[in-house]
């Protein structure tokens, strides 16, 4: 019993021991960037801080930002617990993005209890589609997933602008756009701050059913187990084919969902792109910080979330360049992914398995998440 209390705690202690360590690392070297530039790195803190979460409209753009992250982290991660490297969830989000804008305005008559979860749903299907092509072409070919990933995502942004400029361009045709989505399909504001929609609500729920699908269930389970080592899972009478293609399908689900919310949340219509919005990039940083684990991701979410929220007003107020958000940002994720450099240099062993090790479909938390 204390034996097993004391392993958990150690788990615990990893677990959260590097990003903690890398948060306060980046939030030193940015304070010394800002100070070596001339300015005060208090008041440009503080600046950021206050316009994260100083106001009820602050809180709830900082809450806007994070809703996508969550799920864009979560369809990262659940390709990571099954040893695959979805890049392509910014493509993915793309397409779930036009799919849900399609759903929004085709589907007419319907009440907003069913037009609301169709048209998320409709976003959701059209991302699992789009992850399951390099998902089968990696189970059955062994075709690698980042190359097919990096490719999707190009193919979705000349895809959606033949969509937006020719079958779903808005009458008369000025602009590259789709119809706006119905109101029944729209997501409902919240508590009168700000943009602060509920798609925060579909994002957390989310959270909870990748969890339970994750440590509660067979296939579950069985992605876990390929993730970890794909000739043992076979052995075990586990079908790796099936597996990867059923993790990426869920992982592309998942990005797809995004665009569907940012869409009925904030959008309200498909706009075309001139380049990657990003969300599906930043999910990367988001599952990587958040140990793929559905709490992790929501806590790291609403890490980068606040960040870029709070940014506008340091730049405003305290006259500091946003783009020192990204140089934090990047230098958590290097510290991160650099554990796994530091503990073989030392040769020192920690509980828990390091960044590096997530990419290849570990997991970060310890053994605790062990199959």
């Amino acid at each position: 019993m204390v034996a097993g209390a004391k392993r958990l705690a150690r788990n615990a202690v990893g677990a959260v021991a590097v990003p903690a360590v890398a948060i306060a690392t980046a939030l030193i070297i940015g304070a010394i960037i800002v100070w070596r530039s001339g300015e005060n790195p208090l008041v440009a803190y503080s600046s950021l801080l206050t316009g994260a979460f100083g106001s009820r409209s602050g809180l709830g753009e900082s809450i806007v930002y994070t809703t996508p992250l969550i799920l864009t982290g979560l369809s990262v991660a659940l390709a990571f617990r099954c040893g695959l490297f979805n890049i392509g969830a910014e493509g993915q989000y793309i397409v779930g993005m036009t799919a849900s804008a399609w759903a929004g305005y085709a589907f007419t008559g319907l009440p907003a209890f069913l037009h609301v979860p169709i048209t998320v749903m409709t976003g959701a299907a059209a991302g699992a589609a789009w992850a399951a092509i390099p998902g089968a072409l990696k189970a059955r070919l062994g075709v690698h997933e980042v190359i097919n990933t990096i490719m999707m995502n190009h193919i979705a942004i000349y895809f959606t602008h033949y969509l937006v400029m020719g079958p779903l361009l808005a009458p008369p045709g000025n602009s590259p756009m789709t119809r706006p989505i119905a109101d029944t399909a729209k997501l409902q504001r919240m508590f009168g701050m700000g943009r602060l929609h509920a798609g925060i609500i579909v994002a957390l729920l989310a959270a909870v059913v990748v969890y339970y699908l994750l440590w509660k269930t067979t296939t579950g389970y069985q992605i876990r187990a390929v993730g970890l080592n794909q000739d043992a899972a076979r052995y075990g009478g586990i079908n790796p084919t099936k597996s990867m293609v059923i993790a990426m399908s869920i992982s592309g689900a998942l990005a797809g969902m995004a665009g569907a919310v940012q869409i009925q949340g904030l959008q309200y219509r498909f706009l075309d792109l001139f380049g990657f919005p990003g969300h599906g990039f930043d999910g990367i940083a988001v599952a990587l910080l958040g140990q793929n684990h559905p709490v992790g991701i929501v806590l790291s979410a609403l890490l980068f979330g606040s960040l870029a929220s709070g940014s506008m007003q340091m730049q405003s107020v305290a006259g500091i360049p946003k783009d020192l958000v990204g140089i934090i940002q990047a230098i958590i994720i290097f510290f991160v992914a650099a554990d796994q450099i530091i503990r073989r240099a030392i040769r020192l062993r920690l509980p828990g398995k390091t960044a590096a090790t997530a990419l290849k479909g570990g997991t970060i938390s310890g053994s605790g998440d062990a199959v």
